[in-house]
């Protein structure tokens, strides 16, 4: 029954810690450009047109 115990608490320090890390994540703006590098691969000259124009 000890094992089950040393188990969950450790299951919880894993979770726990995933949790953290993605509440890092997210106050670190690591999820702001949900589209950008997804985006430019598939549109890449329809990007530069506009780099262009903003340039100019």
């Amino acid at each position: 029954m000890s094992a089950l115990i040393v188990l969950v608490l450790v299951s919880l320090l894993v979770a726990g810690s995933f949790l953290a890390a993605f509440i890092w994540s997210v106050d670190d703006d690591q999820y702001i450009d949900q589209e950008g590098a997804a985006m430019r691969i598939l549109f890449e000259e329809d990007f530069q047109k506009k780099i262009n124009n903003v340039k100019k």
